[in-house]
């Protein structure tokens, strides 16, 4: 039986590990990357209107919500940045897949970007099954926010997804 070999020189392992700790500090502290921001919170129902927000930087991403039947449910929200800090994506969604409870409204909406692509769906993939989208008339997608279509709304969601546009500021 071989016995596993330890590194000749442990200093020049101590100093490259080192190095590459200092490294990652600078390089978060100067913004060079900035990691997603992942939360969890609970959708309640009830009936009553609650909300949930994240910020990263100076975009916020918000979810605002009424929902009936069940108990609370664990739900997620990531928040990114690309790496040019242009396009911010925000998830909202049930990591266990589908939503067992009847959503009267929902409204995600980005602030200090502008949406460039939304989409809502009743199931989240989990377990080797597909996303399922609702039909597009079902819900309504702007520059600021995506909601539910009053009359429309067959009051499933499990998952809602943003990719939006940081705001450019005029000179």
């Amino acid at each position: 039986m071989v016995a596993p070999r330890l590194l000749g020189n442990r200093r020049l392992w101590d100093s490259w590990t080192s190095f590459f700790f200092l490294l990652q500090l600078l390089l978060s502290a100067v913004g060079a990357k900035q990691e997603p921001i992942t939360a969890d919170f609970d959708v309640r129902p009830g009936g009553m209107v609650h909300s949930y927000s994240q910020n990263l930087g100076d975009v916020n991403c918000a979810f605002t919500y009424a929902a009936q039947g069940g108990t609370n449910e664990h739900w997620e929200m990531i928040i990114g940045v690309s790496e040019d800090k242009k396009l911010f994506s925000c998830s909202i969604w049930r990591p266990q897949g589908k939503s067992y409870l009847f959503f009267t409204q929902f409204k995600a909406e980005m602030r200090g970007a502008k949406i460039q692509y939304a989409m809502a769906y009743s199931s989240a993939s989990v377990g080797g099954q597909d996303d399922v989208p609702l039909k597009e008339e079902e819900f309504l997608v702007t520059e600021q926010a995506v909601s539910h279509r009053e009359g429309k709304f067959h009051s499933e969601l499990s998952k809602l997804m943003i990719v939006a546009e940081k705001s450019h500021d005029e000179l």
